[in-house]
């Protein structure tokens, strides 16, 4: 059986004479217009051979099986319909109300039903409610002209002046678009420094090339206390800041628009988690190194039976990567599979330009680390300006940073930015995954002209040896 969709039309008689020809007028037609150009069809065709043998008009599930048994019969059919195929059944009666009868009026009370889950009831439960934008207390948010990151994708126009509150990953890839349309922004971050959660040495890096050159300023150490919304083209939006140390008022800033950055809180309010005896840190459910849902966080939790959760809701890595990762080991736990995620190994990615990528602690963490476990931190860097394809791309600017223990020779900590990082840093992060040394990374070759001779440079660095 073949089906043609198209306007409302004779099908030439050259068709197959025991097709089935389904025909669909334009949006504006009706079936009774569908009836009437059938008919002059039929008028049309008294004089010779017959373009079908029946036409069905309407295809709800009597015209279907009408159809259907005619071509049984080997009759040729041709079927109009002016809306979608099934009819009224079909879309909007009977099957789509048996469906909420069996998802709502039998599986709810299924669920509900306290015999029924004790003689069935579930596997295993996995909690992945994700997180929401945080919004800080004063900020009064209408999505229009003082939005999250949310509303920042459904803007209706580039505001000339933008605050963003916050200055972390979010922040420097919303910057980077404003500054391309030809905005101005201007950073509002509570700590003393912009970028708190960057390498510090990466975050100088960034600071020069994705800030100091651009239409961007910034303020530190300072609380957006009061945000009101604005009307584009009549108000601006206000922002009162103040001492994030005194709670002095220090400024007040009047911009076009204000984007709220200030990261995400665990979307578990209303989940009724409490009355399941789980306690929860600002809204995060500690879970144990196989995702098994703890009754509280630190030494006195108890893991609570068949009970997992993954993603941004257990706060181990807000990263959506992770997420997967995570879900995918809880699963293997359920299965009797032990399995535990290694989040170290777990990349982050900056996508600016240029990029930031990312795989392990700070350099600061590292260093700590080092000192409390009794291993010597290694360093060794690599750079895009001596690396032929970055010049060929005219995109030198960037360096690679390995960090690494000297005695084992495993990696810990690679920082890139630059030209394409956020594809380099794979590499590293399986490195990382499956300890791999220095010294095996040296002597493993890297394409020619190719910009992950940048990291070949600083693996070679880390044992002596000269990247040629």
């Amino acid at each position: 059986m073949r089906f043609f969709l198209a306007s409302l039309a004779l099908v030439p008689s050259s068709s197959s004479p025991s097709a089935t020809a389904f025909v669909v007028p334009s949006s504006s037609s009706t079936t009774a217009a569908a009836a009437k150009t059938a008919t002059t069809s039929l008028d049309a065709s008294k004089c010779g051979n017959y373009d079908y043998d029946v036409i069905i008009i309407g295809c709800g599930v009597g015209g279907q099986g009408a159809a259907l048994h005619s071509r049984s019969q080997e009759l040729s059919t041709a079927i109009f319909s002016s809306n979608d195929v099934g009819g009224t059944c079909v879309n909007c009666g009977c099957v789509p109300s048996k469906a909420l009868l069996a998802a709502s009026g039998r599986r709810v009370r299924e669920m509900r039903a306290t015999e029924h889950l004790g003689e069935f009831g579930i596997k295993d439960i996995i909690l992945a409610p994700g997180s929401i934008p945080f919004v800080p207390p004063g900020v009064t948010v209408d999505e229009k002209t003082v939005y999250t990151s949310d509303g920042a994708l459904e803007l209706q126009s580039v505001p000339q002046w933008v605050a963003i509150i916050g200055s972390g990953y979010i922040v420097l890839e919303f910057s980077d678009v404003y500054t391309a349309l030809s905005s101005e922004v201007t950073f509002i971050e509570a700590l003393p420094n912009i970028m708190p959660t960057f390498d510090r040495e990466i975050a100088k890096q960034a600071e020069r090339l994705l800030i100091r050159d651009r239409p961007i300023d910034y303020r530190t150490g300072v609380f957006a206390s009061e945000v009101t919304p604005g009307i584009p083209g009549v108000k601006p939006v206000t922002i009162k800041m103040i001492d994030a140390k005194t709670k002095e008022h220090v400024e007040t800033l009047e911009v076009d628009a204000a984007m709220v950055a200030t990261g995400c809180v665990p979307n578990t309010a209303n989940m009724g988690l409490e009355s399941a005896g789980i306690e929860t840190s600002r809204g995060f459910v500690a879970v144990n190194p196989q995702m098994r849902v703890m009754t509280k966080h630190g030494d006195e939790g108890v893991v609570i039976p068949n009970l997992y959760c993954i993603g941004d809701a257990n706060g181990k890595m807000m990263l959506v990567h992770a997420a997967s990762a995570q879900g995918i080991s809880a699963i293997e736990n359920i299965c009797g599979r032990s399995h535990t995620v290694n989040h170290d190994a777990i990349p982050a990615a900056c996508f600016t330009h240029p990029e930031i990528a990312i795989v392990g602690p700070t350099e600061e963490q590292a260093i700590e680390r080092a000192a409390k476990e009794g291993w010597t931190l290694g360093k060794s860097q690599g750079s895009f300006r001596a690396n032929s394809k970055a010049l060929a791309e005219l995109e030198g600017n960037g360096m690679a940073k390995v960090l690494y223990n000297k005695e084992s020779g495993k990696v810990v900590v690679v920082d890139i930015i630059g030209f394409h990082t956020t594809d380099l840093i794979q590499e590293c992060a399986n490195a990382v995954a499956a300890g791999t040394t220095v010294q095996e990374l040296s002597m493993m070759v890297h394409t020619h002209p190719t910009l992950c001779e940048v990291l070949d440079e600083a693996f070679k660095g880390a044992v002596g040896m000269s990247a040629h």
